[in-house]
């Protein structure tokens, strides 16, 4: 792959992972109720979830999901499910924050990583995202290293992006600010990724 076509797939792997969406407000939740290590983790886990559909588009998935309507109905469905799922944990912290603050629920990394890595999973649409972009770069003598590479930047990219996240809304006076207001912040938290959901199941 010349530098050229890398640097164009990069600047919209870039733009890609700086699209709003549930994954960032999933790392941002994440950052301010358990800190930045806990928001990283999220996002790390979730470029692993990116990588996994990237470099399944790359050997034919994005095909089968474009061509099988009920396989991707069957995809959002279930990401749906997880989005409401996630927003009304969210509601229902917002009801008690302190009491979960003085029980000492905060979640593991691993619980972190693993909400970063089911939002990215169960979004099929990172599927038609791939298919549409790596159609641009595939070609039918194009060998395993050109592949990875294309993998390897877009799950970097995401990943790298999402630590930012973390570190930026973690710094101590932002963060501060957040924690004092995170009752405010789980309810919207929570009514966005509902939101999102119903946005994913009504075209």
């Amino acid at each position: 792959m010349s530098l050229v076509l890398w640097l164009s797939l990069l600047l919209i792997c870039v733009l890609g992972a700086m699209s709003p969406g549930p994954s960032l407000a999933v790392v941002l939740r994440q950052t301010v109720s358990n800190g930045r290590g806990h928001g990283i983790a999220a996002g790390c886990a979730h470029a692993l979830g990116v990588a996994a559909w990237a470099a399944a588009t790359v050997w034919g998935l994005g095909v089968l999901v474009n061509r099988y309507e009920t396989l991707y109905l069957a995809l959002t469905w279930a990401g749906a499910a997880y989005l409401v799922w996630l927003g009304f944990n969210a509601l229902r912290y917002a009801s008690t924050p302190e009491l979960q603050a003085e029980n000492g629920t905060k979640k593991t990394y691993w619980q972190a990583a693993r909400s970063g890595l089911f939002i990215s999973l169960l979004n099929p649409k990172l599927a038609v995202f791939f298919t549409a972009l790596f159609s641009q770069f595939v070609t039918a003598d194009q060998g395993l290293e050109a592949q990875l590479i294309m993998v390897a930047t877009a799950s970097v990219v995401d990943g790298l992006w999402y630590t930012l996240v973390a570190l930026l809304f973690s710094q101590a006076h932002l963060l501060a600010w957040l924690r004092r207001h995170v009752k405010r912040i789980e309810q919207l938290t929570g009514v966005v990724l509902i939101g999102l959901a119903v946005r994913v199941v009504i075209p």
